[in-house]
């Protein structure tokens, strides 16, 4: 029972270390400190706010992309934590110790995080393979069917993937309440999220504001731009497919090993030891960062939004 309350005392201290870090939250509850400054202030504690702002800002971004933008920071804080006390309860049961079992919770708690990176890039994939449509459809609506830039950018996107038209619905609200195209493209980058948006939802306000009879030939050069970046990213993803199979296997073997283990002999009263404990801790360490460093070496960069 003590190991088990020593495993909650930690996995709260996680969770307190994490939130700390990425969302600047003070205080042992679960958001910022009681009567913390709404206003940032001057010198270091006008930065510190600067960039946990910056944090939430990309906290808000990554759980948009990932379809999840009424999920708040905290919610997903709360998952990770729940999902550390699991594993370090799984943990426990299964090596006997609460060493091993504060390593097992720990990389449980990472489970939300790589799910909703794996959401996150199959919905940025396929906003990445229609963007080049949609742009061709917003060229031609406004070059021969004689749509306005605000018409256009709104009709296509009703037609559009499943995943961009709540965005676009939002966008559209805007335009009929206040018919501010500046306002309408806010509310899309805000709503989608994703660099290749930004890009198309600035050149069609320029065009807008300023005229010119150059947006055929820009939209074009965008699109054709987009196409090449979504092939080059099929190819190094079909080129990994093999070596991304292969990496399951970095969890899956260790894990039946271990579970053998506890059958055969005196394997639980072993792992129960000092020396079996550190062991363990040496093993999960290896696992863990084994995984970790093969997904990184095949990740594939991102897109910054430097347009937003």
């Amino acid at each position: 029972m003590s190991a088990l309350l020593a495993a909650v005392v930690a996995g709260y201290g996680v969770f307190l270390a994490y939130t700390a870090v990425v969302f600047g939250w003070r205080g042992v509850g679960l958001g910022t400190a009681p009567g913390a400054p709404a206003v940032p202030g001057p010198g270091s504690a006008g930065r510190h706010e600067a960039r946990r702002h910056r944090w939430q800002g990309r906290a808000g971004d990554w759980l948009t992309q990932a379809g999840l933008g009424e999920v708040r920071p905290i919610e997903f804080g709360v998952v990770i934590a729940t999902l550390f006390v699991a594993g370090a309860a799984g943990g426990l049961l299964l090596f006997g110790a609460p060493v091993p079992a504060v390593v097992v919770g720990t990389f449980a708690a990472t489970f939300p995080v790589a799910s909703y990176r794996r959401r996150r890039t199959v919905r940025r994939q396929r906003a990445q393979e229609c963007w080049p449509r949609l742009i061709d459809e917003i060229r031609i609506l406004t070059s021969s069917a004689g749509r306005s830039i605000p018409q256009a950018l709104l009709e296509v996107g009703r037609t559009g993937p499943v995943e961009l038209r709540p965005a676009f619905a939002a966008g559209q609200r805007e335009w009929l309440l206040s018919t501010d195209f500046a306002r309408t493209v806010a509310v899309l980058e805000d709503q989608l999220a994703d660099p290749t948006a930004d890009a198309a939802c600035e050149t069609l306000l320029i065009a807008h504001e300023l005229g010119g009879t150059d947006l055929d030939r820009r939209l074009t050069d965008l699109a054709d731009d987009r196409r090449a970046d979504t092939q080059g990213r099929k190819d190094a993803m079909a080129k990994q497919a093999g070596v991304r199979f292969a990496r399951k296997f970095v969890l899956v073997v260790p894990i039946g090993m271990a579970v053998v283990g506890l059958s055969v002999g005196t394997g639980r009263a072993a792992y129960e030891t000092p020396l079996g404990q550190m062991v363990v801790v040496v093993a999960l360490g290896l696992v863990v960062g084994c995984w970790m460093w093969a997904g990184q070496i095949m990740r594939l960069p991102d897109e910054r939004r430097v347009l937003r």
